[in-house]
């Protein structure tokens, strides 16, 4: 997987396509959260593409924290600054977009790159609906099946080596807290090569619309999610 397919750089200048970032989305992350489709009224780069670009141009650190300040559109012209303990995406109006700090050991070998970019984003796209229907079942709420809204907050990761190859995640533990119509979900998870543990890590998503929690429209919501992956996988094996 080459993530310099799925931005477009000029200069000091990168942007992405709503193609490009959907692609992404779908193909990579496994993620359908209608807000990346390309006719999207209210499109979004998905956080996760953010991430893979960020260790694709920066490499990785031991000690890494992602912290999702503005939603990034195609219209969104952006500067990576990076420093030895930083690295921020800026607009021209040096409006700050992401902000990373980072510490520790530091590695730019692509391979490494890879195996926890595509392990990580793997996992990240999972969140729905196989651990936020759990997640809002137990809450008793749910996002608005109209409109619904989950958005990135921050991710972390902690590691204790930076030689890895093969890369899984499991979770470690799930949170959900409300409060109205907003709720923020905490994945907690680890880091595992050939079953040993090299470390750890979280993801926050903030959801908005929440209302209380309706078995049959989570189920609706729940096949139309599906069916829209499905006919994704089709069209896939015949392009």
């Amino acid at each position: 997987m080459d993530i310099r397919s799925f931005y477009q750089r000029e200069n000091d200048e990168i942007w992405f396509r709503r193609s490009d970032a959907s692609q992404f989305a779908k193909s990579v992350a496994n993620d359908f959260n209608p807000i990346h489709d390309p006719d999207a009224r209210r499109f979004c780069v998905p956080g996760d593409l953010l991430f893979a670009s960020t260790l694709a141009m920066c490499g990785i650190s031991a000690e890494m924290a992602f912290d999702f300040q503005l939603m990034v559109d195609e219209t969104d012209r952006l500067t990576v600054h990076e420093t030895q303990s930083s690295v921020r995406w800026l607009d021209g109006d040096n409006k700050v977009y992401l902000e990373v700090t980072r510490d520790g050991m530091h590695s730019a070998d692509a391979g490494v790159v890879a195996a926890i970019v595509e392990a990580y984003v793997k996992f990240s796209g999972q969140t729905f609906p196989f651990v936020l229907v759990d997640l809002m079942k137990s809450e008793n709420v749910m996002i608005n099946p109209a409109r619904p809204l989950v958005m990135y907050k921050s991710m972390a990761l902690s590691l204790n080596r930076l030689d890895v190859q093969s890369v899984e995640l499991r979770l470690r533990d799930a949170s959900l807290t409300g409060s109205g119509k907003k709720g923020e979900v905490t994945l907690a998870f680890d880091l595992y090569e050939a079953g040993e543990l090299f470390g750890t890590g979280d993801k926050k998503m903030l959801l908005g619309g929440l209302r209380p929690y309706d078995q049959d429209v989570i189920d609706e919501l729940v096949a139309d999610y599906n069916r829209i992956k499905y006919a994704f996988g089709e069209a896939e094996s015949l392009a």
